[in-house]
Parts: structure tokens; C-alpha cells; sequence
């Protein structure tokens, strides 16, 4: 039996920033079971004090560079297990991969490398493709991925797609990448639930392009068939903005 469950996936930009614009508080109106969080860029002892969420069980897992990418979790129910990382010596040095196991299903927040930096960035990104994708099909059971994964897979997740057929985060190689991990048994829930309609999840600071919405969706909450297939509502919170990314909810019904 699986339970009724909502989840919140976010990139914060820095949760400390994103504390001082109002995140915590609305964390707390959500009532989400699960709180998946990206670019934390905090060490434990660093992290903002979570007022009004005690409830919670929190876990992290910061990149070895201080100031620099880190994952976490909090969840209304103690996990099973926990994995930080995935295997892989180069990455879980930048803190990029939890894993919180729970009863009937597993879920994984995750920060994919951005290669838009540089062209060694954008190889090291193509090395954690490789690497993470046979790692997430061997995980058992149920699994929903959430997380920022740096991705705009198809013409409809990103504003401007004719004039980023070069850029990072569309190029055809990543693009090949995810089409494959659908056809692997994984299912874009949000895109799956909304249909052929444009949403975006991240914007530039660039220019006005909030203010116009030329944005890209590269959050995504990724789910096993059988967990896809209870997604009663998904959507993309703008009315306020803690980040340059925008919380990305489903809400799932029980089995």
C-alpha cells in the first residue's frame, strides 16, 4: 500500500537566500510530505534554522567546496535508509545525489552539473549522465527522481528553443539522454499530467525574462509507471519566488 503524498521539488539558489525571501514560511502553509531540495550551498551547521518545520526528518549531503551545489530532503516519515551519493568519486564530491529509502517506494533528490560554463563543465556533465542513469534503473521498486537536472528536454520546456539549439541543457546529446530514461520505464509525471501546455520552471537574471516568462523547464519530478499513474494535480508555484527557480508540486493519490 502506497500512501497519499505530496512533494515539493525545488532548486533554492542557496537556502540561506532563499530563507531571507520568505522559503521557510511558505514551506510551512504547504504541508508537503516530502520536500526535495537542490544547490543548497550550505554545510549542516550553516543551514537556516527550520521554524515551523520540526516535524520534519531533514537530510543532507553538501559538496565537499564550500559554498557549492549540496542536496537535501525533509520528510514528514523516517526513511529506511539513506545514500549519499550515487557511487561515483567525482560527483558525490560535489554533493549531487540523496537517496531516502521508505516502504513500498524510493525517492532521489538530485542536482545535475550545468555545463553551460564551460566546455570541461559540459563534458563532466555528459560523465554524470553516463554514470547516474545505470544507477537509477538498478534501484528496486518504485522511485521518484526530483531535482533540478539542468535539462530542457523537448521545444515546449523552454521559450526560446530555435536559438538554444547550441546551448547547454538542450543540446541533442542531452536531449537523446533523458528520451531514454523515459523509455526505460520512467515518466515525466508533470508533463504526463498537464499535457501540451507551457510551463517553466527557471528563468535567467537576465534582461526581463521573468517579467516576459522566456523561461526553461529543467526541474522535473520523474516517477516509475506505477507512480505516475496516481498523480492527481501537479503545478509550478510563481506567485512568490525564493530562487531563480520555481517549486515544482505533485500531489499523489494512495494506492
Amino acid at each position: 500500500m502506497l500512501p497519499s503524498m505530496k512533494v515539493i521539488t525545488l532548486n533554492v539558489n542557496g537556502i540561506r537566500s532563499a530563507a531571507q525571501k520568505g522559503l521557510l514560511e511558505w514551506l510551512t502553509t504547504q504541508n508537503a510530505d516530502l520536500i526535495l531540495l537542490q544547490e543548497v550551498r550550505a554545510l549542516e551547521h550553516q543551514l537556516p534554522v527550520f521554524m515551523g518545520l520540526e516535524d520534519y526528518h531533514a537530510h543532507w549531503f553538501a559538496a565537499q567546496k564550500p559554498g557549492y551545489s549540496g542536496v537535501g530532503v525533509l520528510s514528514k516519515h523516517q526513511p529506511k535508509a539513506v545514500q549519499m551519493g550515487f557511487g561515483s568519486e567525482e560527483f558525490d564530491a560535489e554533493g549531487r545525489v540523496l537517496r531516502l529509502e521508505f516502504e513500498g517506494f524510493q525517492v532521489v533528490s538530485a542536482y545535475f552539473p550545468s555545463g553551460s560554463s564551460s566546455v570541461e563543465r559540459q563534458a563532466a556533465k555528459y560523465r554524470f549522465l553516463e554514470q547516474f542513469r545505470p544507477w537509477l534503473l538498478a534501484l528496486k521498486g518504485e522511485v521518484l527522481l526530483g531535482g533540478d537536472l539542468n535539462i530542457a528536454h523537448r521545444e515546449i520546456d523552454l521559450k526560446n528553443w530555435r536559438s538554444n539549439l547550441e546551448s547547454s541543457g538542450f543540446l541533442p546529446e542531452e536531449r537523446a539522454w533523458l528520451t531514454e530514461l523515459l523509455e526505460a520505464g520512467f515518466v515525466d509525471a508533470f508533463r504526463a499530467y498537464v499535457g501540451e501546455t507551457e510551463h517553466f520552471s527557471w528563468w535567467s537574471n537576465r534582461g526581463r525574462a521573468r517579467e516576459n516568462n522566456v523561461g526553461w523547464r529543467i526541474d522535473y519530478q520523474l516517477c516509475t509507471k506505477a507512480l505516475a499513474a496516481r498523480v492527481t494535480n501537479a503545478s509550478i508555484y510563481r506567485e512568490k519566488f525564493f530562487s531563480d527557480h520555481a517549486p515544482v508540486i505533485l500531489e499523489f493519490a494512495d494506492q
